[in-house]
């Protein structure tokens, strides 16, 4: 269109006497930390070394999710901010088939919007029939999508014969209900955003003459007074329920803003809204049934498309509409969040389940604009950055909240920082042959790094800072799956790059290349650093799939991470911590694969290996 998983408690286990299982809580294990002298992590977490999978809730919504993108209009080429909304729907999805394997787990759509005034205007201005430029345009879509590892399980296209089927089966329906009059409907029109506007949301500025003219409130495009026979849908009917359902389903819109603004929306008249044009003015769309003078809305028309991909008129498509989460931009907000919903109200239907709402990208902090030359082309990007580097630039600077800006040093700086040298230093460190010469996973030596912190010893090497590694990575997991669920992508990636720097850290400070794997006194250390290490790069790779899926294939597969065993029900970390087997212990690491991820700033690397030489 225009433009919380609950970890399982799990104790800390010990063997004792005879092999049984001795349980030691979390909160035991920090008074004892406390009692020896050490400086246990801060604020103390009742789940502090939980290392059990984020395994799927029970409800429908969790057992079974359909994400969708908008359907992106084909009147310009696609932009990173089209991009941008592809992929944050892409993450959400991903997600959940790590939560919830199987096949018939997830759907996700994306495609594109090919009816309307501004394609047959722009079509015109090409010298293109219609048809001609959306197979253009749309091909673009389809194929940036399919070069930037969009994981979409269709690709719906309004011109599509389905979805004349669906749009007119739900015309007929509100006509059925007595939700569809036929009368004289005059009112503000504004043709780029193809949408009719109340008084109170049109204001006057300066045209190109100077004199004061017309424009949309929250777009700034020209309007112009529209008078013509319409179908006209009775919204005015529906202000009551969608204040009900808004105020009942607190987060049906995330972030809470965007929840806020609906609202406050709501406070104002919400008059009827019409649903057609005249055919002999808009001829490129679906006909009214019954009535060939008219052609129907281009919004009622796109929004219907959710529908159309799950096989709506047919019964099937009530199994899946309960689960639905929109992923949309803050301009087509009103349209999702009151229109679309009080559609589906009049035909029977409940409301999406969630609407997820993203800001936009600027550019050096400009928005983005054809006439100033500054838009940016996504192709170009995935080219440059790599398909996983810009992926990761976008949804780890994406803020839905607020709008985010672009510049290249910027993608750079981050890149090499988070993905180049931090991740991928720390795979190369804790797999190169001269500190891993077996090319294994080394064993955890409990006496090194036993599960209760302050516990003395001559073996025992692990330091108060290494117990809260432990800490944070176990619980990484739960963490990045709340932030999913809060449609804050951003601060998932955010925790993931923490805990990073917090292994980094760790690597750093005890720093296994000094130590000897034939000293009977460093080999046992040196193995359960390495062994730590690399289980903390396999929690990172699992958690990174799907944000950055070749990259983080790429970290799993160098690990010797079969693809059985990189769901989020499997990810149990650092079992050996808990007196539990760890089936990785001894296990050959896969392949050598070159570097993870190549920095970018080529010129900077040369000039250290300059110094360094």
């Amino acid at each position: 269109m225009r433009a919380a998983h609950v970890l399982p408690e799990r104790p800390l286990r010990r063997l004792g006497p005879g092999g049984i299982m001795l349980r030691r809580s979390p909160l035991r294990l920090l008074a004892a930390a406390r009692a020896s002298g050490l400086s246990a992590p801060a604020r103390p977490n009742p789940r502090l070394y939980s290392s059990g999978p984020v395994g799927a809730r029970d409800d429908a919504h969790d057992a079974r999710a359909y994400f969708t993108t908008p359907i992106f209009y084909v009147n310009a080429a696609p932009h990173i901010g089209h991009l941008y909304s592809a992929l944050l729907a892409d993450a959400l999805c991903r997600h959940h088939r790590l939560r919830v394997p199987g096949a018939g787990a997830a759907r996700f759509s994306t495609g594109t919007d090919e009816h309307g005034l501004k394609i047959q205007q722009a079509a015109a201005a090409a010298g293109l029939a219609p048809t001609e430029l959306c197979d253009r345009v749309s091909a673009q879509f389809r194929q940036l999508f399919r070069d930037a590892g969009v994981s979409s399980t269709d690709f719906i296209r309004t011109t599509e014969a389905r979805h004349r089927r669906a749009v007119q089966h739900f015309w007929g329906v509100l006509k059925a209900r007595g939700l569809l009059r036929k009368g004289l409907y005059e009112g503000w029109y504004c043709a780029s955003d193809e949408c009719f506007l109340p008084e109170t949301k049109v204001t006057r500025q300066p045209g190109p003459s100077g004199d004061p003219c017309p424009v949309s409130v929250e777009s700034g495009h020209p309007v112009s007074w529209t008078k013509e026979e319409n179908y006209i849908f009775r919204l005015s009917q529906f202000r009551a329920p969608l204040q009900r359902w808004l105020r009942d389903n607190p987060q049906v819109i995330t972030p809470e803003p965007f929840h806020h603004t609906v609202l406050q929306w709501l406070e104002e008249e919400l008059p009827d809204l019409s649903v057609s044009r005249r055919s002999s003015h808009l001829h490129w769309g679906i006909p009214v049934p019954g009535d060939d003078s008219q052609t129907i809305y281009v919004w009622l028309d796109a929004l219907v498309n959710y529908l159309t991909v799950i096989g709506y008129p047919d019964a099937e498509f009530k199994s899946w509409w309960p689960t639905t989460s929109h992923i949309i931009g803050k301009d087509i907000l009103k349209f999702h969040a009151i229109y679309w919903p009080a559609l589906l109200l009049g035909a029977g239907m409940s409301p999406p389940y969630r609407i997820y709402v993203h800001s936009h990208w600027t550019v050096c902090g400009q928005k983005m604009s054809k006439s100033l030359g500054n838009v940016v082309d996504p192709r170009t990007c995935l080219d440059r950055y790599t398909v996983d580097g810009f992926r990761y630039f976008l949804l780890r600077q994406g803020v839905p909240n607020w709008d985010c800006d672009y510049y290249e040093e910027k993608v750079v700086k981050l890149l090499d920082s988070e993905l180049a040298d931090a991740l991928g230093g720390l795979l190369n460190r804790c797999t190169a042959s001269r500190i891993n010469p077996s090319g294994t996973y080394p064993t955890f030596c409990t006496a090194c790094f036993p599960s209760e912190p302050g516990l003395g010893g001559a073996s025992v090497r692990a330091r108060a800072e290494d117990y809260a590694l432990v800490s944070a990575v176990a619980t990484l997991p739960q963490q990045v799956a709340d932030h999913y669920a809060n449609f804050q992508i951003y601060k998932a990636l955010e925790a993931v790059s923490s805990c990073v720097r917090q292994t980094n850290g760790f690597v750093q400070r005890h720093a296994p290349w000094k130590l000897n794997w034939e000293s009977p006194a460093d080999a046992p250390w040196l193995g359960t650093v390495l062994h730590v290490a690399l289980e903390c790069l396999r929690v990172f790779g699992t958690l990174l799939q799907p944000v950055t899926p070749s990259l983080a294939d790429k970290l799993l597969s160098r690990l010797g991470v079969s693809a059985t065993e990189r769901g989020l029900g499997e990810l149990y970390f650092l079992p050996r911590f808990y007196g539990h087997p760890c089936p990785f212990e001894g296990r050959r690491l896969g392949p050598e694969t070159g570097l993870l991820f190549p920095r970018l700033d080529q010129s900077r690397a040369w000039l250290v290996k300059a110094h360094r030489t």
